[in-house]
């Protein structure tokens, strides 16, 4: 990363351990790492997301739920043209078109594919063993906040999900599905280690941010997911990426 003064200000969550683990913010982190983009981050906590993007004028998700929070991170500013942006897909549009080099390749049909492989394979699992031990790694003001608004949206106690036995039914259950999506993520490896071959896609920070997310939560859930193909060779592609994570 350059020492010059930042050209974007990015909101983050914050957790106990000071770094980045929240996985949407993630990809945004690691396509400013990836480009080169001098920037700071603000860490907030989640009672306090957001009363911050609103008093920054920051326009709210256009939600059909009360349950679905109307201010998210990652968000950003972008200081030289004043700019406010939340949610990463939009945020990664954005970069893309204001810092072109080097290029990412945002959408295409077959990277389209691996992510909802992906998200198909890992969704559930992380269900089971990420969502029930992320509350540990949470400030206390954010604790209180991340449990009545899960547990609202669960219908019972954050505890009652961390079923080690049902877990590991989950993970058996989907261990071939995860392997297919991890094999699927290898179709260019003669090419090289990314998901498109010599060069990252915003896929692979995808992949790479997901994976990271649950490390910073648990290290055993990451070893899990990386004793698949496919996983730990994204991973591990990414880790120049991921230079600057506070």
């Amino acid at each position: 990363m350059t020492e010059s003064s930042p050209e974007i200000v990015l909101y983050d969550l914050a957790c106990t351990k000071n770094v980045c683990f929240s996985p949407a913010v993630l990809r945004t982190r690691l396509m400013l790492n990836y480009k080169h983009v001098a920037y700071e981050t603000i860490f907030l906590e989640f009672p306090d997301i957001e009363q911050t993007l609103k008093e920054l004028g920051v326009a709210p998700h256009d939600t059909r739920s009360d349950s679905e929070p109307r201010y998210t991170v990652p968000a950003i500013h972008h200081v030289p043209s004043s700019t406010y942006l939340m949610d990463s897909h939009a945020i990664a549009e954005f970069l893309e078109s204001t810092y072109p080099t080097p290029p990412l390749t945002l959408v295409s049909s077959f990277i389209n594919q691996v992510s909802c492989k992906a998200r198909s394979a890992l969704g559930p699992a992380f269900r089971s063993s990420v969502t029930p031990r992320e509350i540990r790694i949470l400030p206390p003001r954010s604790q209180v906040y991340f449990r009545q608004k899960r547990e609202a949206l669960l219908g019972h106690r954050l505890e009652d999900l961390l079923d080690l036995d049902r877990e590991e039914r989950t993970w058996n259950d989907l261990a071939d599905e995860i392997r297919a999506a991890g094999e699927f993520m290898l179709t260019n490896k003669a090419n090289g280690p990314f998901v498109l071959g010599a060069q990252p896609s915003y896929t692979d920070f995808f992949i790479a941010g997901s994976l990271h997310s649950a490390r910073m939560v648990d290290e055993g859930i990451f070893e899990r997911c990386t004793k698949f193909p496919g996983y730990k060779e994204i991973y591990e592609a990414c880790r120049p990426y991921m230079d600057k994570m506070d």
